[in-house]
């Protein structure tokens, strides 16, 4: 299966926003594994928003 570019620049900019991970890093995971963190990260996101 093959993602868009788009996809991948979306998930990779936002992992790395949140995380300050390297690029090589980022794209060194399988896709599984980076939409996991993409998700965890969406999570505690909507965790601090809702305890505000």
């Amino acid at each position: 299966m093959t993602y868009s570019a788009g996809r991948i620049h979306e998930e990779v900019a936002y992992v790395a926003y949140h995380f300050h991970w390297s690029l090589d890093d980022i794209l060194d995971m399988e896709h599984a594994e980076r939409i996991r963190y993409v998700h965890e990260i969406a999570a505690i996101n909507t965790r601090l928003a809702e305890a505000r």
